[in-house]
Protein backbone atom coordinates (compact mmCIF):
# COMPACT_ATOMS: atom_id res chain seq x y z
CA UNK A 1 0.00 0.00 0.00
CA UNK A 2 1.41 3.66 -0.62
CA UNK A 3 1.36 5.83 2.43
CA UNK A 4 3.79 8.42 0.80
CA UNK A 5 4.51 10.03 -1.96
CA UNK A 6 8.34 11.89 -3.11
CA UNK A 7 8.99 14.13 -5.04
CA UNK A 8 11.61 15.33 -6.96
CA UNK A 9 12.54 19.11 -7.25
CA UNK A 10 14.40 20.14 -10.74
CA UNK A 11 12.68 18.74 -13.31
CA UNK A 12 10.11 17.32 -11.57
CA UNK A 13 8.10 20.45 -9.83
CA UNK A 14 10.01 23.10 -11.63
CA UNK A 15 12.10 23.21 -14.50
CA UNK A 16 15.36 24.01 -13.67
CA UNK A 17 16.71 21.19 -15.98
CA UNK A 18 15.48 23.46 -18.96
CA UNK A 19 17.03 27.33 -16.90
CA UNK A 20 20.51 24.87 -16.03
CA UNK A 21 20.84 24.05 -19.90
CA UNK A 22 20.32 27.34 -21.19
CA UNK A 23 23.26 28.80 -18.02
CA UNK A 24 25.71 25.87 -19.49
CA UNK A 25 24.94 27.08 -22.88
CA UNK A 26 25.16 31.01 -22.38
CA UNK A 27 28.50 30.26 -19.92
CA UNK A 28 30.58 28.67 -22.75
CA UNK A 29 29.41 31.26 -25.21
CA UNK A 30 30.65 33.79 -22.70
CA UNK A 31 34.05 31.71 -22.78
CA UNK A 32 33.65 30.93 -26.59
CA UNK A 33 31.44 33.68 -28.10
CA UNK A 34 32.19 33.37 -32.01
CA UNK A 35 32.47 29.19 -32.32
CA UNK A 36 29.51 28.43 -30.00
CA UNK A 37 25.75 28.26 -30.58
CA UNK A 38 23.68 28.06 -27.49
CA UNK A 39 20.87 25.41 -29.28
CA UNK A 40 24.06 23.07 -29.53
CA UNK A 41 24.99 23.07 -26.04
CA UNK A 42 21.48 22.89 -24.58
CA UNK A 43 21.15 19.84 -27.01
CA UNK A 44 24.15 18.32 -25.35
CA UNK A 45 22.88 19.10 -21.99
CA UNK A 46 20.06 16.66 -22.41
CA UNK A 47 23.20 13.60 -22.66
CA UNK A 48 24.29 14.67 -19.19
CA UNK A 49 21.42 15.69 -17.43
CA UNK A 50 20.83 14.41 -14.07
CA UNK A 51 24.86 13.72 -12.96
CA UNK A 52 26.88 15.85 -11.06
CA UNK A 53 27.89 19.50 -11.73
CA UNK A 54 31.09 18.17 -12.11
CA UNK A 55 30.32 15.30 -14.66
CA UNK A 56 28.20 17.71 -16.34
CA UNK A 57 31.07 20.73 -16.97
CA UNK A 58 34.08 18.10 -17.74
CA UNK A 59 31.81 16.46 -20.67
CA UNK A 60 30.83 20.17 -21.59
CA UNK A 61 34.53 21.38 -21.54
CA UNK A 62 35.24 18.26 -23.47
CA UNK A 63 32.76 18.52 -26.20
CA UNK A 64 33.18 22.28 -26.94
CA UNK A 65 36.63 22.41 -26.21
CA UNK A 66 36.35 25.17 -23.87
CA UNK A 67 39.54 24.14 -21.44
CA UNK A 68 41.63 26.67 -23.35
CA UNK A 69 39.45 29.73 -22.98
CA UNK A 70 37.80 28.46 -19.43
CA UNK A 71 42.00 28.09 -18.11
CA UNK A 72 42.33 31.45 -18.54
CA UNK A 73 39.35 32.54 -16.31
CA UNK A 74 41.16 30.02 -13.29
CA UNK A 75 42.66 32.83 -11.19
CA UNK A 76 39.52 34.89 -11.37
CA UNK A 77 37.83 32.12 -9.57
CA UNK A 78 41.01 31.18 -7.31
CA UNK A 79 40.51 27.31 -8.28
CA UNK A 80 42.69 24.39 -9.73
CA UNK A 81 41.16 23.38 -12.88
CA UNK A 82 39.42 24.35 -16.18
CA UNK A 83 36.14 22.78 -15.36
CA UNK A 84 35.59 24.57 -12.27
CA UNK A 85 36.33 28.18 -13.98
CA UNK A 86 33.37 26.93 -16.30
CA UNK A 87 31.01 26.16 -13.41
CA UNK A 88 31.70 29.53 -11.68
CA UNK A 89 31.06 31.38 -15.09
CA UNK A 90 27.74 29.17 -15.27
CA UNK A 91 26.80 30.05 -12.13
CA UNK A 92 26.35 33.63 -12.19
CA UNK A 93 24.67 33.21 -15.03
CA UNK A 94 22.45 30.72 -13.36
CA UNK A 95 21.60 32.70 -10.00
CA UNK A 96 20.97 35.49 -12.03
CA UNK A 97 18.20 33.55 -13.61
CA UNK A 98 16.86 32.18 -10.21
CA UNK A 99 17.03 35.87 -9.13
CA UNK A 100 13.85 36.69 -10.60
CA UNK A 101 10.81 34.93 -8.98
CA UNK A 102 8.78 35.50 -12.44
CA UNK A 103 10.67 33.05 -14.28
CA UNK A 104 10.66 30.07 -11.75
CA UNK A 105 7.09 30.56 -11.82
CA UNK A 106 7.00 30.51 -15.47
CA UNK A 107 8.75 27.02 -14.99
CA UNK A 108 7.17 25.18 -12.85
CA UNK A 109 5.49 21.97 -13.95
CA UNK A 110 1.70 22.57 -13.18
CA UNK A 111 0.54 18.66 -13.46
CA UNK A 112 3.03 17.53 -11.34
CA UNK A 113 2.77 20.31 -8.57
CA UNK A 114 -0.91 19.09 -9.20
CA UNK A 115 -0.37 15.94 -8.08
CA UNK A 116 1.88 16.90 -5.09
CA UNK A 117 -1.77 18.88 -3.70
CA UNK A 118 -3.77 16.40 -4.39
CA UNK A 119 -1.59 13.85 -2.51
CA UNK A 120 -1.70 15.95 0.36
CA UNK A 121 -5.58 16.71 0.19
CA UNK A 122 -6.11 12.62 0.65
CA UNK A 123 -3.42 13.15 3.46
CA UNK A 124 -1.00 11.19 1.66
CA UNK A 125 2.81 11.53 3.36
CA UNK A 126 4.50 13.80 0.88
CA UNK A 127 8.14 14.22 0.95
CA UNK A 128 11.20 16.04 -1.10
CA UNK A 129 14.25 14.56 -1.86
CA UNK A 130 16.17 17.49 -4.36
CA UNK A 131 19.68 17.78 -5.13
CA UNK A 132 19.60 20.77 -4.76
CA UNK A 133 21.20 23.07 -2.06
CA UNK A 134 19.14 23.65 0.95
CA UNK A 135 19.42 27.34 0.36
CA UNK A 136 18.29 26.81 -4.26
CA UNK A 137 15.19 24.50 -2.94
CA UNK A 138 13.70 27.03 -0.06
CA UNK A 139 13.89 29.21 -2.51
CA UNK A 140 12.30 27.58 -5.37
CA UNK A 141 9.67 26.34 -3.02
CA UNK A 142 9.30 29.89 -1.76
CA UNK A 143 8.34 31.48 -5.32
CA UNK A 144 6.20 28.35 -5.76
CA UNK A 145 4.11 29.13 -2.83
CA UNK A 146 5.09 25.23 -1.62
CA UNK A 147 7.35 26.31 0.82
CA UNK A 148 4.97 24.43 3.69
CA UNK A 149 3.91 21.79 1.26
CA UNK A 150 5.63 18.73 2.36
CA UNK A 151 5.74 16.89 5.74
CA UNK A 152 9.78 16.73 5.11
CA UNK A 153 12.65 18.37 2.85
CA UNK A 154 16.09 16.38 1.85
CA UNK A 155 18.53 18.16 0.09
CA UNK A 156 22.40 17.67 -1.14
CA UNK A 157 23.56 19.07 2.10
CA UNK A 158 21.93 16.52 4.23
CA UNK A 159 23.50 13.53 2.69
CA UNK A 160 26.74 11.87 2.01
CA UNK A 161 25.82 10.51 -1.44
CA UNK A 162 23.91 11.66 -4.11
CA UNK A 163 21.30 9.99 -6.43
CA UNK A 164 21.73 7.48 -7.77
CA UNK A 165 22.88 6.27 -4.57
CA UNK A 166 19.65 5.78 -2.92
CA UNK A 167 20.45 7.55 1.06
CA UNK A 168 18.45 10.51 0.23
CA UNK A 169 14.87 8.69 -0.81
CA UNK A 170 15.94 6.16 2.37
CA UNK A 171 16.34 9.35 4.74
CA UNK A 172 13.14 10.64 3.56
CA UNK A 173 11.52 7.65 3.72
CA UNK A 174 12.67 7.13 7.71
CA UNK A 175 11.81 11.15 8.23
CA UNK A 176 8.37 10.18 7.44
CA UNK A 177 8.19 6.84 9.32
CA UNK A 178 7.24 4.65 6.14
CA UNK A 179 8.65 1.97 4.72
CA UNK A 180 10.16 2.21 1.48
CA UNK A 181 7.99 -0.56 -0.17
CA UNK A 182 4.80 1.88 0.77
CA UNK A 183 6.24 5.29 -1.09
CA UNK A 184 5.97 6.01 -4.53
CA UNK A 185 8.49 8.21 -5.85
CA UNK A 186 7.77 11.09 -8.42
CA UNK A 187 10.79 11.45 -11.08
CA UNK A 188 12.10 13.17 -14.25
CA UNK A 189 15.20 11.52 -14.85
CA UNK A 190 16.78 7.76 -14.88
CA UNK A 191 19.84 9.24 -12.28
CA UNK A 192 16.74 9.55 -9.46
CA UNK A 193 14.93 6.86 -11.09
CA UNK A 194 17.60 4.39 -10.15
CA UNK A 195 17.41 6.21 -6.85
CA UNK A 196 14.44 5.85 -6.01
CA UNK A 197 14.68 1.76 -7.86
CA UNK A 198 17.89 0.99 -5.26
CA UNK A 199 15.88 2.20 -2.30
CA UNK A 200 13.02 0.05 -3.36
CA UNK A 201 10.44 2.14 -3.76
CA UNK A 202 7.66 2.41 -6.44
CA UNK A 203 8.28 4.78 -9.15
CA UNK A 204 6.83 7.09 -11.81
CA UNK A 205 8.65 8.83 -14.37
CA UNK A 206 7.39 11.89 -15.74
CA UNK A 207 9.70 12.75 -18.80
CA UNK A 208 11.10 16.28 -20.11
CA UNK A 209 12.23 17.65 -23.63
CA UNK A 210 15.78 16.62 -21.74
CA UNK A 211 15.37 13.34 -19.77
CA UNK A 212 12.50 11.56 -22.32
CA UNK A 213 15.01 9.61 -24.32
CA UNK A 214 17.42 8.61 -21.49
CA UNK A 215 14.18 6.76 -19.31
CA UNK A 216 12.99 5.53 -22.74
CA UNK A 217 16.40 4.10 -23.08
CA UNK A 218 17.79 2.80 -19.97
CA UNK A 219 14.83 0.63 -19.46
CA UNK A 220 14.65 1.06 -15.91
CA UNK A 221 11.20 1.37 -15.82
CA UNK A 222 8.01 -0.44 -17.76
CA UNK A 223 6.78 1.78 -20.51
CA UNK A 224 3.60 1.67 -18.27
CA UNK A 225 5.54 3.58 -15.57
CA UNK A 226 6.46 6.63 -17.93
CA UNK A 227 4.33 9.34 -18.39
CA UNK A 228 5.32 11.40 -21.98
CA UNK A 229 1.87 13.37 -21.31
CA UNK A 230 0.64 14.83 -18.39
CA UNK A 231 -3.03 13.91 -19.39
CA UNK A 232 -1.89 10.40 -18.54
CA UNK A 233 -0.23 11.57 -14.95
CA UNK A 234 -3.31 10.31 -12.80
CA UNK A 235 -4.20 7.47 -14.35
CA UNK A 236 -0.10 6.40 -14.31
CA UNK A 237 0.37 7.03 -10.80
CA UNK A 238 -3.46 5.29 -10.35
CA UNK A 239 -1.90 2.53 -11.70
CA UNK A 240 1.46 2.03 -10.27
CA UNK A 241 -0.66 2.65 -6.86
CA UNK A 242 -3.01 -0.44 -7.36
CA UNK A 243 -0.29 -2.91 -8.20
CA UNK A 244 1.48 -1.66 -5.09
CA UNK A 245 -1.76 -2.22 -2.83
CA UNK A 246 -3.50 1.18 -3.60
CA UNK A 247 -3.34 4.57 -1.88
Amino acid sequence: MIKAMIFDLDGTLVQTERLKAISYARAAMELCPDEIREDDVIEAFKDVVGLSRREVAIALVERFNLAKKAKERMREFSVASPWQAYVQVRLKIYNDMLSDPQIIRDNHWRHNVDLLNQARASNCKVGLATMSTCEQAQYVLKELGLEDAFDFVASRDDVEKGKPDPEIYLMVADELGIAPSECMVIEDSPTGVKAALHAGMQVVAVSTPFTKKGLHESNLLPESHIVDNSKDLLDIVAHVGEHAGGF
